[in-house]
């Protein structure tokens, strides 16, 4: 007995892994209240399938970023409304899918990209052959009314049932999706507006091409890329 404990103590066991690399955090851990619906990890998406490096529909950030998104979550729930996040942290692997897919070529998706073909996404600056979000600062959303879950999700066609309207959709693939595009619906604009103005408060930056799309302006990683699976522990 005593020989066998004395083997079982001597025995060192690996520490377990780091789930996430240093500065990187769940959004959930840091505020659960911000509502997820990450588009990547199914299948209603533009590529009508679950992307490469999504494991888990969750929502992966630096933790410089998810406080501040936390921040813009506060204003919005004194409001009565939420954040909701389609996208946070984008492995590396999956803008490589992307890539490929778009090159696999095909006829214009009136769902998603209703004027170009998807060969042409890339050269149109609608998909990215590098992306922001694989540096972990980057995340695209909407603001939604707060109980009011998304059911439908036109992209190009309507805006989001259960978000506030934002003229479109996320990830319509059209000029219509440009933060400053003319002419749009006045409560359209609006909601661009308020989205772009509580961002920057929190030291986000919006690309203009994408009303949904921001990148914090002090981002920790501005040259470095991650490749670690969206995953949920």
């Amino acid at each position: 007995m005593f020989a066998t404990l004395t083997l079982l103590t001597a025995i060192s066991f690996p520490a377990a892994a780091d789930p996430l690399p240093a500065g990187f955090v769940r959004l959930d851990d840091v505020d659960p209240t911000i509502r997820q619906d990450i588009r990547y990890a199914g299948s209603e998406n533009f590529l009508r399938r679950k992307v490469d490096g999504y494991e888990a529909p969750v929502c992966i950030l630096t933790e410089q970023a998810a406080k501040a998104l936390s921040s813009v979550q506060k204003a919005m729930t004194a409001r009565g409304l939420t954040l909701i996040v389609f996208d946070c942290y984008r492995p590396a692997r999956a803008v490589a899918d992307m890539g490929k897919w778009t090159r696999e070529g095909g006829p214009p998706d009136p769902q998603w990209y209703p004027k170009v073909e998807r060969g042409d996404l890339i050269a149109k600056g609608y998909v990215g052959e590098l992306s922001s979000h694989s540096r972990g600062s980057t995340v695209d959303l909407a603001i939604a009314e707060a109980g009011k879950k998304s059911t439908v999700r036109p992209a190009c066609g309507a805006p989001d049932t259960g978000t506030l309207d934002f003229g479109t959709g996320f990830d319509c693939f059209d000029p219509a999706s440009e933060t400053a595009h003319q002419p749009l619906a006045a409560e359209a604009a609006a909601n661009r507006k308020t989205l772009l103005s509580v961002m920057r408060t929190a030291g986000f930056r919006n690309y203009a091409r994408e009303w949904w799309h921001f990148t914090l302006a002090d981002e920790p990683f501005p040259k470095q890329r991650f490749d670690f699976p969206v995953a949920a522990d």
